[in-house]
Formats: C-alpha cells, structure tokens, sequence
C-alpha cells in the first residue's frame, strides 16, 4: 500500500499558468493570494495530508464509523486528526477576514481540496459540507443568523450538514415531506432525511444542519419548499450552546465504499419539534440549497479528480516494484511498468488526473470572478461559464474517475482485487461520487436544459470559440503540438455539431434532451479537457528551455497522449448523439 503524496509541481504549474493565479489575486480581497504564499499553504497541506490524513485513510475504511446510544462514533484517529486540522486554520481557508476567514481565493482552496480528498476521502467530506453551509448561510441567512453562526462554522469549532433526501424523495426534491411548524421566532421541523454526511460525530461542539422542509399552506412541488437552519445543540443569547436540540441520527448506512464517513439516518422532530430558522425567503429553499449544492458539486468533481490521483500513485509506485514476465526488448525478469499495456493504462490515469485537474481549477478561477470581479460585464461572464462547467467538471471528473481507479485495480492484478493492498478502496471509494450531489443523469439534464438550451447554446459557443483560438495557437510545425491540434480542432469540431444538432431537434423530440443527455456531457467533458492539456502543451514548449525542463518535456509528452487516447472518443459520443431516442425508446416498458 502506497504512501500519498500531493502532487504540487502538477498543482503550481495549474494554478499559475492555466488558471491564472496572477489575475485573481489582483481580484479585491484576494491580494494576499501571492504566488510565495500560495505555494507555502500547498507545501504545509501536502505536509498535514500525508502525516495525519492518509495514515488514517485504510484503517478508517476497514474500521468504519460506528453508532451506539443514538449517537456515531468515528473510526480511531479522526477525532484527533479532525482537532488538528482546524487549529492548523484550514476550514477558513476561502472566507472572508470579517468571519475569522483568511480570505483565500476558491481556486486555492480547490487544490488544497484536492489534497485532503486524495489523502482521506472520507475524512474530507465533513469539512467539504461545513464548507458549502457557509456559503449558503453567508449569501441567504439573516444577519443574525451570520453573527451567531458562521465565526464558529468557518473557524471548524462547529460542523455543517446538508439535509435534502427523504426515503420517498431520492433526488426528487418535489416529494419532500418533512415539515416546518411556525413557533415564535422559530419553527418546529418534523421528519426524516436520509444519507447525510456526517450527519454526526464528536468532532465539534454542535453541527448545524441545512434542512429543506415545507410550511403549513406551502405550494406543491418545489415551489413550497423552504430551507431551515437546525442546530444539533440550540444557542444561547450570549452565543454559547444551550441544550440539545431535537434531532437525532437513528442509524447509519453500511454502504460500498467511504466507509470512514458516517452516512446517517436523521429524525427530526420525534419529541416535540426540532427547532429550526428559516434561511432566505419562504418557499425559496430550492433557490438557497443550490448555493451551497453548486459549490458541492465543483467539490465532488474534485474528488474525482482526488480518488483518481490517490489510485495513481498507487497503481505507478506499484508497477515499479512489481516483476513479472518479458518485456521487449529487455533482458530478464521485467517490472511490470515496462510491459507495454501496463504503461497505456498508467498514461491514461496520468494523462486522465491532469486534465481534470486543470478543468477543475479553471472552473473554480471563475467562481473567484463572479464573486470578486468589480466589472458587471467580466461578472456575468463568468457566471455564466462557472455555471456551463459546474455539471460538466461534476459528473466527468467523477465517471473519469470510475475508470481510472478500475485501471489502478488492474494494474494491481489479482494483487489489486485483494482488499489489503488499498487499490480496491479506491474503487469502492470513487463510486459515490457519480450518485451523491446529483447523479451523473441529474448533472446532464441540467447541463442539456438550464444551461444550453435555455440560451440558445450562447454559452456553449463562446467556450467552443475560445477552444478554436487555442487550436489555432498550437504550432503544425513542431510534431507533438501537430497532433494536438489536429485531434483537438476534430474533438472541437465533434462539440459545435452536436450543439447544433440539440438546438435543432429538442423541440421537436421531447425524448431528444434526456437521450444525448450523458454522451453530450462526457463528450464535452473531454473536449475540455483536451483544451486544457492543449494550453499545458503550448505553455510547457515555451518553458522546455529551463531548469524544470524535464517536468514540461512530461507535460508535452502527457498531452500528446491524451489528445491521441482521449479525444478520438468524441466522434463515437457524437454518433450516439445523433442517433437520437428512436432505438431507446422503441421497446415498451413491459418488454424489460
């Protein structure tokens, strides 16, 4: 079992040449975002991550969290790991000085991320939530929800949950029933949610849940919805915690894979009514919860991008030690990473984690302008691209990464199918990430619906048309980029036809949009990724003359690589596309 190790050269060289740190630290509130500063806060999470996160990481997959007298129990050593990282000031990370943030652009914190989900995934899911509860509380809460709440949720004394799963809902937030009773200044909620994420533990003093209930009256359908704030502990007037609320966990999932991570069970309102603030407006809880879901669903992107970087290492460090057969050309007993098949798959999750990664960042980049950027124009801009890429980075990084953790469990062999080796963790622990936040279906729909269709495919073409200028810069003299550009402009191309061909027959195929759905995000997803390593390729032949020569002669080759692999798969998702729904829907429900 291999030891975890962040990769930040792959890390600095993303955030400083393709996302651009240097402009989003002259962003207002960002300037301290320096590149010597960013590259120390890399250094130091590296540094936290594989001494106290990743030791725990296979332990706390064979132990398990556990529940006894209404209450869960983490596996040994998070307690202490958790305490140590929130007096290390990581949970501040990203928030604002005036909360007791550090005031750290997200594109930080998306590597810094990256770092805690690739050490311990099931760790990093309790501080990813907390995250995403300050966000929605900062942006909808009241003022004196913000004053109680958030100083305590953005240092990590406090945890956040996210509560929207019922047994009869799953993903259709329409059918939720639990309810919110007004009560004085407060209100009463009664039901039950189900798989919240640590949804407790005993990491902090109280756990503030986010808690989407409906009102007496309230309209059906998600237009009566409305989102709550329910602390596990109530608080007192003078800010400390007062007696125990009425929520509880009643059990927790035995699940495939995070098994570190309690999903609960929770119940609300079995003894009189958990008490409960309204957030934003009422019936407005959709509109609130989709602030902290959009920022979840970039974090659960990243960790398909993290899982997929944890079962590299492992899978590399793996075939350099292991001996097996003949490979050509060599003399003797060969390491299995000199058989030619084992380096294809090696390259395809090398190559695979790069692009992610890159993608992933450059999303984030955009979220530091929406939110920062003075000028309305460059505002809506990027509004409108973080909003383009958000399903996209969500649902292709997490299908990504179910083939590249399958490709780390084969280059194991037999070994990788063997629980104690840690690969088939990965595996396991990568599933999820396709399901929870929205399943890759869900983030596809929303993709084709909210974001393409809805504006006529405006902000599609302009990503297409950006791609076109980094085709165009790459050069048809020199022999790698030649490829590059010709694979990339067909993959480019394959995304403008297929854009087409959705604007031209949604209208007229109610069963279109749902049917290209998938295929058009991964095609998509690919797409970006290739121009994302086009842009590495570009950047790395300018810089092959330095003393990093050998890191950016790695990036070329890698980029080669995955224009070469990747992007021919863009014409077969193109077909399926314009097969259309015909042969999908032709059999009748009864003949499954």
């Amino acid at each position: 079992m291999s030891n975890y190790t962040a990769p930040i050269d792959d890390m600095r060289f993303v955030l400083n040449d393709l996302a651009g740190l240097s402009a989003v630290n002259q962003l207002p509130g960002l300037e301290d975002a320096t590149e010597d500063i960013v590259d120390a806060v890399l250094e130091e999470a590296a540094k936290f991550a594989g001494e106290a996160l990743a030791p725990l990481n296979h332990p706390g997959d064979v132990a398990g969290a556990a529940f006894k007298d209404n209450a869960v129990r983490p596996a040994e050593g998070f307690n202490e790991a958790y305490q140590a990282f929130a007096a290390g000031g990581w949970p501040a990370l990203p928030f604002s000085p005036a909360v007791g943030g550090q005031g750290l652009p997200e594109l930080v914190a998306a590597a810094t991320n990256e770092i805690w989900q690739s050490a311990n995934m099931a760790f990093a899911l309790c501080p990813m939530l907390t995250e995403g509860c300050v966000v929605a509380i900062d942006t909808h809460g009241s003022d004196r929800l913000k004053e109680i709440y958030l100083p305590k949720l953005v240092t990590g004394e406090w945890a956040g949950t996210m509560n929207l799963t019922e047994p009869q809902a799953g993903s259709d937030l329409a059918a939720v029933k639990t309810r919110a009773v007004p009560n004085g200044d407060h209100y009463l909620l009664s039901g039950r949610k189900i798989f919240i994420t640590w949804g407790d533990h005993d990491f902090t003093d109280n756990i503030i849940h986010l808690v989407l209930a409906r009102l007496p009256g309230a309209p059906p359908g998600i237009k009566g919805i409305s989102l709550f704030l329910v602390p596990k502990f109530l608080v007192n007037g003078d800010g400390s915690r007062g007696k125990r609320n009425d929520v509880y966990p009643l059990s927790i999932e035995h699940k495939l894979g995070i098994h570190g991570s309690p999903t609960c069970v929770m119940g609300y309102g079995d003894n009189g009514g958990a008490a409960g603030y309204l957030v934003g407006a009422e019936h407005d809880g959709i509109a609130c919860m989709f602030t902290m879901m959009n920022h979840a669903r970039l974090g659960v992107g990243i960790q398909g991008v993290s899982i997929s970087e944890r079962a590299y290492q492992q899978a590399s460090s793996y075939a350099k030690e292991r001996e097996q057969g003949k490979a050509a050309g060599k003399k003797g007993r060969a390491k299995i990473i000199d058989h030619a098949d084992v380096r294809r798959m090696l390259m395809l999750m090398k190559s695979g984690c790069e692009a992610m990664r890159a993608v992933a960042c450059v999303a984030a980049a955009s979220l530091d302008y929406m939110h920062r950027t003075p000028d309305d124009g460059d505002k809506r801009a990027h509004a409108e691209r973080f909003a383009l890429l958000t399903p996209m980075v969500k649902a292709w990084c997490t299908e990504l990464a179910q083939e590249i953790t399958y490709s780390g469990v084969q280059v194991h062999g037999g070994m990788g199918y063997i629980e104690e080796t840690g690969a088939a963790q990965h595996y396991r622990d990568a599933r999820i990430t396709t399901i929870y936040e929205g399943t890759t279906g869900i983030q596809a729909q929303d993709l084709i619906g909210r974001k393409i269709i809805r504006d006529d495919g405006k902000a599609m073409r302009e990503l297409i048309g950006e791609i076109e200028g980094v085709v165009a810069a790459l050069s048809a003299a020199d022999a790698n980029q030649k490829i590059i550009k010709q694979q990339l402009a067909g993959a480019n191309k394959n995304l403008a036809q297929a854009t087409d061909w959705l604007l031209q027959n949604y209208q007229d195929d109610a069963n279109a949009p749902g049917s290209v759905a998938v295929n058009f995000l991964m095609l998509m997803g690919f797409v970006c990724g290739g121009w994302q390593m086009a842009r590495a390729a570009i950047i790395a032949n300018r810089k092959s003359n330095s003393a990093n020569d050998g890191f950016y002669t790695n990036k070329i080759v890698t980029a080669r690589f995955y224009a070469e692999h990747y992007l021919p798969r863009t014409g077969g998702y193109l077909s399926t596309i314009t097969a259309g729904s015909e042969s999908i829907m032709a059999l009748d429900a009864e003949q499954f």
